[in-house]
């Protein structure tokens, strides 16, 4: 960590900022941890793409298919890959309290500079505010690095606006990843925004949170090194020009992505996000792989025709 635990929040809204990517964890035939594989993907993505910080090992990275010697080897990866060019978040999400706080320490040790932890699933609740504000704030009293948290649909709820301020309070708490309809996290920005980042996956959305609610983290999804590459760097391109005020520019090359949107979305089977968006990978010359039990793979049809959408998206390779 490069700050103390008193100083996270600071550091957090000057440093945790610009284009952030959830990495996919690409995996050997024999489905074994792509090492090498993975150090070169992150090597493009931040030299040739210019992101700045990775998501590690979180749903799109497989997380649950993972041992947690797995997992925490991902941490040491990626903070070996990063080599102080970019930030990483480790996710420690898991059902077991004593798994996440033990996953929260190794991302810690490893020099990791956030962690995230979702919204658990809670069985038998009706009225769960009291017990979320005990779980997160029980996981910071046992480390003292930076927590993001993440509400999505698949925990069965969404945390309310109301519930994230209160979250926003605990010391150590710094970002949220807002899996939530647009009022929901623009009501959030306008509560906490003076305590944490809020931000969102979808890339869509993400310039005009940039001009609307202003914006300076995208966490995170797999866009920026989806729709991007070496020669075509629209996502970087439209975010510094909003970064910069420059909105009309900015919204003319953000449009000029939606060829390359609709391919991907498209062609993406609604059972298989994580095969589909491997091959598009291997399609770009990054090291996709194959997905584990009980993921689905592409069929050889699937495949021609994300092939053809691909080669006809105009994303400049």
């Amino acid at each position: 960590m490069k700050y103390s635990r008193k100083d996270a929040k600071t550091h957090a809204k000057t440093h945790m900022t610009g284009i952030w990517a959830a990495a996919l964890m690409p995996f050997t035939p024999s489905l074994a941890l792509d090492e090498d594989g993975f150090r070169a993907n992150i090597d493009h993505w931040i030299e040739d793409l210019g992101i700045d910080g990775f998501f590690i090992a979180g749903k799109q990275g497989e997380f649950f298919s993972m041992s947690l010697d797995e997992r925490k080897r991902c941490f040491d990866l990626a903070v070996e890959a990063c080599a102080g060019r970019a930030q990483t978040i480790m996710s420690c999400s898991d059902q077991n309290m004593d798994v996440v706080i033990d996953l929260a320490r190794h991302a810690q040790k490893a020099g990791a500079d956030y962690i995230v932890v979702h919204a658990p699933i809670l069985h038998f609740f009706k009225q769960q505010d009291e017990t979320l504000l005990n779980y997160y704030s029980a996981i910071a009293d046992k480390v003292d690095i930076g927590i993001a948290l993440w509400s999505h649909p698949d925990s069965g709820y969404l945390m309310s606006p109301q519930l994230c301020n209160r979250l926003a309070d605990i010391e150590t708490v710094v970002a949220i990843k807002y899996s939530v309809p647009r009022p929901m996290y623009a009501e959030l920005t306008r509560l906490a925004g003076d305590r944490i980042q809020v931000s969102t996956a979808s890339e869509e959305e993400w310039l005009d949170n940039v001009l609307e609610l202003g914006w300076r983290l995208y966490l995170c999804s797999s866009p920026p090194y989806l729709i991007q590459t070496k020669a075509d760097r629209r996502m970087r391109d439209y975010t510094d020009l909003a970064f910069a005020g420059e909105a009309e520019q900015a919204r003319a090359v953000r449009d000029s992505l939606d060829p390359v949107r609709n391919a991907l979305r498209e062609t993406r089977p609604a059972e298989k996000p994580h095969a589909h968006q491997k091959y598009w990978q291997d399609l770009l010359g990054q090291a996709g792989g194959a997905v584990r039990p009980p993921l689905l793979e592409l069929t050889q049809e699937e495949k021609a025709a994300t092939r053809a959408a691909f080669e006809a998206c105009g994303l400049r390779l």
